[in-house]
């Protein structure tokens, strides 16, 4: 999808929802300003560095992941409940989703970054190298979360998502890894292509 009329059509009307009567404000903002920023950023990059139309779609869905967080607070998602009846699971993973796409897409907006700045080379390198930057940003994350529960108490549960699962933060960073791996072995060549037509034009 390129970044145009509609990708902010889909981004504002997702927003808009999002951000009426939510479940708290502060957990609405601590769960969507990544979205807010990303959607900054892409913005006053648009001309100087417009990036692959994968990796716009990509950033779309994953914001739209975190809208969803924030309007009903990821241990309340529906989707989530679904899948405990569905599945039978004993928590609401969709907080899981949200932490496979942490993953999946920023692997794949270092690996463009990669190979269009020309800061690494070699397919291998850049594979790694992309992973490695996604399990730092989810590494980060759980800090900062981290960081909000030292410093609000009770109040951040809703934000973290923990459902009483010891593991969570483990599971966060594992749910990241399979992400960047998957982005690495299903879209790589995929993003090779569009990268390809994108420096020709």
């Amino acid at each position: 999808m390129p970044f145009g009329p509609l990708w902010w059509l889909i981004f504002a009307g997702v927003l808009g929802w999002s951000a009426w009567r939510p479940h708290d404000y502060p957990t609405w903002w601590l769960e969507v300003t990544p979205a807010l920023v990303a959607a900054a950023v892409l913005f006053f990059t648009r001309r100087r560095f417009p990036l692959t139309p994968l990796l716009y779609l990509l950033i779309l869905l994953h914001s739209i992941i975190l809208m969803a967080g924030g309007h009903y607070t990821y241990a309340e998602v529906p989707l989530g409940q679904w899948w405990m009846d569905w599945f039978g699971f004993s928590r609401n993973n969709y907080d899981k989703l949200g932490h496979l796409a942490q993953g999946f897409v920023p692997a794949l907006v270092a690996r463009e970054l990669f190979i269009r700045l020309h800061i690494v080379q070699g397919r291998r390198w850049q594979a790694f190298l992309s992973v490695c930057v996604a399990l730092a940003i989810s590494a980060f994350y759980e800090l900062i979360e981290w960081w909000v529960a030292l410093f609000s108490g009770q109040a951040a549960e809703a934000f973290l998502g923990t459902q009483g699962y010891v593991w969570d933060t483990q599971s966060d960073m594992f749910m990241a890894l399979i992400g960047a791996s998957l982005a690495m072995v299903t879209l790589a060549r995929w993003q090779d292509r569009q990268i390809a037509r994108l420096t020709r034009a």
